[in-house]
């Protein structure tokens, strides 16, 4: 019995040593030339954050949005690939800043009326293949001159798919293609995000919900917790709201005896509704509360 469990972990660890050979072997294929100090695992890796940032740019451009911030994401990687040849660990904190800057600044695309031009993309591919052969053919090492070949074929990439995936009627099709907002919705499966867009502060008046987002959000409408009810979202002076600014708030007017309210939304660039939950102690039954 022991001779045998021993033969089988005998196996697994050849066959891991296998895989590990065949990584490093696969690694091999995929170091850079110009840049001999870069792994083929670090290539690897930085080569699936760059298929991610053009997943994204893609996604966005179908939506009618275009970089703004996000083309940080640009010398951002440049600067991680730089960063084992050139030696310098501090490049590879201000890459890593780029990236982050890129992700999460707010709004880091922009909504274009009209669909780009495809000069500077065209361009910008063409100078990257250019000057990443003229690199190749040179038998010195050229790594700032390579690192630069490969910035300027991404981001050509980038402009490329921004141009052949926004929609050809501009951003009024890309609003046709978001699902209407309206009672409908309220039956529909919705998303509730993780990190809310909205807020609510309670006053005489009622709830005031504000839009706590850096994005405009689209409103479809609200109901009290536990209660069958649909309502349009109004603004203080009573008008109604079919879209609720950045920092905005609109009033919902809820009594004391409400211990809730439920908000249908969203926003501007999702495909699907979102559900804005808030529940609190009412006013008329503080009195019996019970803690435990």
């Amino acid at each position: 019995m022991k001779a045998g469990q021993a033969t089988h972990e005998e196996t697994e660890v050849q066959e891991l040593q296998a895989i590990w050979t065949g990584l490093g072997g696969f690694g091999a294929v995929l170091d850079l030339a110009p840049l001999p100090e870069v792994t083929g695992l670090y290539a690897v890796f930085l080569g699936l954050i760059a298929l991610q940032w053009l997943l994204r740019v893609g996604r966005e451009a179908r939506l009618g949005y275009l970089p703004r911030m996000a083309w940080w994401a640009v010398p951002g990687l440049a600067l991680l690939l730089l960063t084992p040849t050139l030696d310098v660990p501090a490049l590879f904190g201000l890459g890593a800043a780029a990236l982050l800057l890129a992700e999460f600044w707010p709004l880091p695309y922009r909504r274009a009326s009209a669909r780009p031009a495809p000069a500077w993309p065209l361009v910008s591919v063409f100078i990257g293949l250019v000057l990443a052969l003229s690199v190749l053919q040179t038998p010195s090492l050229e790594p700032v001159a390579f690192v630069t070949a490969l910035s300027a074929l991404l981001a050509g990439v980038a402009g490329l798919l921004g141009v052949t995936l926004f929609p050809a009627g501009g951003v009024a099709v890309a609003a046709r293609n978001r699902p209407a907002l309206n009672f409908q919705t309220r039956w529909h499966r919705t998303v509730t995000p993780e990190w809310p867009d909205l807020s609510v502060t309670l006053s005489e008046q009622g709830a005031h919900l504000r839009n706590i987002s850096k994005r405009p959000v689209r409103l479809a409408g609200w109901s009290p917790a536990g209660i069958n009810a649909w309502y349009r979202v109004r603004g203080p002076d009573g008008q109604v709201l079919s879209e609720l600014r950045a920092g905005q708030e609109a009033l919902l007017p809820v009594g004391e005896r409400d211990s809730g309210v439920r908000v249908w939304y969203g926003p501007a660039k999702t495909q699907e509704a979102h559900l804005f939950r808030a529940d609190w102690t009412p006013v008329g039954r503080a009195d019996q509360r019970v803690l435990n």
